[in-house]
């Protein structure tokens, strides 16, 4: 839930601070005040882009914050541990816009990307906007809605598993039968094969043939190098015998100064080293031969593997996995055959398996569906159109391959007035009209998911009297289960809220800004008198406005 909004330069706001509660709030405000000013303040929290015009005039960049109870949003909650945005129950987020058009977004003071923002805020809030009617004409819009009614995630989901495993089947059959005869790639691979398992192409042998190569290519300088050390060590450890004299001479010392001692034990450790270092060099001088017919060999053994590499376009160090792959393709020709009769087999299984999940997916469709037209239909005649009928088509989807969405597509169907017979909603000419219909469906199946903050943007637009009475007393009801934001004009909606926050605009010099206020019990009637009447507030609009208050109370 949305329990804190803050706002700077945003637009025509200089500076808002605004609290939020649960239930249903409701925004008024005159015509250009900047109504929809909050709206567009979450949208902006939500990832959604913005240019430099939304930073006020004269700022150097707007900043928002808005901070949210998780109390009632277990999946934000599980997104913000599953991205390490965590910080205990706090849900902050915060963006700023440059007026050079730069942007940046903070989740819980860490920096963001606007996905994540985005991400996150899918969890948090909903915004129907006062064109989203648009979006219902859309096929893909009203199959999605009609399986959000009737909670269908977990039947699309095994409709959507088991379209996946028959298409990778067909896609296996389709790539195993466009090897044609396999006989000649066989061949063809056998031979490249039998020329890489000739090789010793592990990491381990090629370091171990490169270096067997360089201790050959310079056998003759390393024999001479150690020959040379061991003349200035002395063959008859000459060296080593000075050292130990040496530590005879101190050895009379000790007792004068203890700290030859420690002399001492350093000449020792230098002799035993000496002695170890005379003994290895020996071993690699003996150990070292000058061998042309080795040289040559390891010249051609190099020679194979850097014409393999250069034959198959790899490094040499990647001819092992090549010939790994080589042999997984040939077992894999081998078996094409049994594979392809066993896959005819398979394919049938799979196609059992998505047939029946689609058909238990459109079974739930049509009792859904069957539910939202009569819950509709009695909304439209609500709203004051009597007689009019909706109805949902399912039609069967064509193709023959697997469906991830179902086996059929849905067609929204409206009959304005009585007798009328049901066209497609989005064939219906009349912009009040369809601006109505939608209303109904989005209202029937409000507050059919787990996002805790729902925000209308003037969907009431085109109605008034009784049918935006009823329209109130819905958006009031789903307050008791959601939190509710609703910007509107009507002042039966407004009447219906449990909090009222009043856009007003006022003009310093040759600027203009807006201001938000939360509304006392006076003000709220006076905000209801001057939505009724206009400018001028009279005596009867100041009455019917207490009575809308009291109808809700």
């Amino acid at each position: 839930m949305l329990t804190h909004l803050a706002i700077r330069n945003f637009a025509v706001a200089t500076a808002s601070e605004l609290e939020f509660g649960a239930g249903l709030t409701v925004i008024s405000g005159e015509t250009g005040a900047g109504k929809s000013l909050l709206v567009d303040a979450l949208g902006f929290l939500s990832g959604l882009r913005a240019d430099s015009g939304m930073v006020r005039h004269g700022a150097e960049r707007a900043e928002l914050t808005a901070s949210f109870d998780l109390a009632d949003a277990p999946g934000a909650r599980a997104w913000l541990v599953a991205e390490e945005f965590d910080d205990g129950d706090a849900c902050q987020l915060r963006r700023t816009l440059r007026a050079d058009g730069g942007s940046r977004a903070w989740i819980n003071g860490r920096p963001a990307t606007l996905g994540q923002l985005a991400a996150l805020a899918g969890h948090l809030v909903e915004i129907h906007g006062q064109h989203e009617h648009q979006a219902l004409l859309s096929r893909g819009a009203q199959l999605a809605l009609l399986d959000a009614y009737g909670r269908h995630a977990g039947a699309l989901q095994a409709v959507a598993d088991a379209a996946r495993a028959w298409s990778a089947l067909l896609d296996e059959r389709d790539r195993l039968a466009g090897l044609g005869d396999p006989g000649e790639r066989q061949d063809w691979l056998a031979h490249q094969l039998r020329e890489l398992e000739r090789e010793p192409l592990d990491a381990t042998s090629l370091a171990e043939l490169d270096a067997a190569h360089r201790r050959q290519a310079n056998a003759a300088g390393l024999i001479t190098a150690c020959e040379t050390v061991l003349a200035g060590l002395g063959e008859d450890d000459a060296v080593t015998g000075r050292v130990q004299r040496l530590r005879g001479e101190l050895a009379r010392l000790h007792r004068d100064e203890p700290r030859l001692a420690e002399v001492d034990g350093m000449l020792e450790a230098a002799a035993i080293q000496l002695d170890e270092a005379q003994l290895l060099l020996q071993r690699v001088r003996d150990d070292l031969d000058i061998d042309p017919e080795r040289y040559a060999e390891l010249e051609r053994g190099l020679a194979r593997i850097h014409d393999l590499a250069r034959k198959h376009r790899v490094a040499p160090d990647a001819l092992e996995a090549l010939r790994d792959r080589i042999a997984t393709e040939l077992e894999e020709l081998a078996d094409a055959g049994i594979r392809l009769e066993r896959l005819d087999g398979e394919i049938d299984t799979a196609h059992a398996a998505w047939t029946s999940a689609a058909a238990d997916l459109t079974r739930a469709r049509q009792s859904a569906a069957t539910r939202l037209s009569a819950d509709t239909t009695t909304l439209i005649d609500e709203l004051g159109m009597g007689g009019g009928r909706f109805e949902i088509a399912l039609e069967p989807q064509p193709g023959g391959r697997p469906d991830a969405l179902g086996a059929e597509r849905v067609e929204f169907l409206v009959a304005a007035n009585a007798g009328q017979p049901p066209r497609a909603l989005r064939k219906v000419a009349s912009g009040g009209e369809l601006s109505r219909i939608s209303l109904a469906i989005e209202v029937a199946a409000l507050g059919l998911d787990a996002v805790p903050t729902m925000v209308f943007d003037e969907v009431d637009s085109g109605i008034g009297g009784a049918v935006a009475a009823i329209v109130g007393r819905k958006l009031r009801a789903l307050g008791a289960s959601r939190q509710v934001l609703c910007v509107t004009h009507l002042p039966q909606v407004a009447a219906q809220g449990h909090a009222h926050y009043r856009v007003s605009k006022r003009t310093r010099g040759e600027e203009t800004e807006s201001e938000v206020n939360r509304l006392d019990q006076r003000q709220r009637q006076e905000e209801l008198a001057r939505m009724l009447g206009g400018v001028e507030v009279s005596r009867e609009a100041m009455a019917a406005a207490r009575r809308l208050l009291a109808d809700v109370a």
